[in-house]
C-alpha cells in the first residue's frame, strides 16, 4: 500500500510539473540610502513561475523615481528562499529580484 501512495505522488508530480504561472513582481523592500529596490513573488511546488521583467523594471523605476533617481537596473539573478517546509522538504518559495537605482541620485 505504501508503494501505491508513492506511485500516486509521482504521477501527480508528472502531471503538475509544467504548470507555468504568471507572477507579478511587487515591491517588498529596499534601501533609500543605498538606492536599492527589492521586488518579490511567491510560488508553489508545482508552479513554474513566469515573470515579466519589463513590469518589474517599471515598478523599480517608479520606486527609484520617488527617491529622486532617474532609472533602475536589475542586479541580475533571483534569490529564492523556502518559506514553507513540510516533512519531505520545501513546497513554497519566496523569490526576490533586486534593482539598483541609477541616475541623478539625490534622495529626497
Amino acid at each position: 500500500m505504501n508503494n501505491f501512495k508513492y506511485l500516486i505522488i509521482f504521477i501527480l508530480a508528472i502531471l503538475f510539473q509544467g504548470c507555468a504561472t504568471q507572477k507579478t513582481l511587487i515591491p517588498t523592500g529596499g534601501s533609500r540610502a543605498d538606492g536599492t529596490v527589492k521586488l518579490s513573488y511567491e510560488y508553489g511546488l508545482f508552479e513554474k513561475p513566469q515573470i515579466d521583467l519589463t513590469q518589474g523594471e517599471i515598478a523599480a523605476k517608479q520606486k527609484c523615481a520617488a527617491w529622486g533617481y532617474t532609472g533602475a537596473d536589475a542586479f541580475g539573478g533571483v534569490t529564492t528562499t523556502c518559506n514553507h517546509y513540510y516533512r519531505h522538504g520545501c513546497d513554497r518559495w519566496f523569490a526576490t529580484v533586486e534593482y539598483q537605482c541609477t541616475g541623478a541620485g539625490r534622495p529626497n
